[in-house]
């Protein structure tokens, strides 16, 4: 899975995405220019709660990524955790990244 690293890849997503929130998960997408592979990242903010919690959260969601089919073809996507995410079970925040997808679409 290839995942978006850099800060500007970050910023470049946050000026040109698209955002759309769900109860489980908020997140931003971005077409590319060039096509080519996709790619995703992971963010659990401070606020969430400490490490365990935050890491947690991120687990949940690249298993939800990976149950989805994520990364996508030609398209920059950043997920955020919620407070929720750390309680839910991937597959319902699968079906929370695809309705959230839907909306961006």
């Amino acid at each position: 899975m290839k995942t978006i690293k850099s800060k500007r890849e970050f910023e470049e997503v946050f000026a040109g995405g698209k955002r759309a929130n769900h109860r489980l998960v908020r997140i931003c997408v971005m077409e590319c220019d060039e096509g080519g592979s996709g790619k995703v990242a992971f963010v659990a903010a401070k606020r969430l709660g400490n490490a365990v919690w935050r890491n947690r959260s991120k687990r949940v969601l690249r298993a939800a990524a990976r149950e989805y089919g994520l990364p996508q073809d030609g398209r920059k996507i950043i997920l955020f955790a919620t407070r929720n995410t750390h309680d839910a079970h991937s597959h319902d925040v699968a079906l929370a990244i695809g309705t959230a997808l839907s909306r961006v679409r």
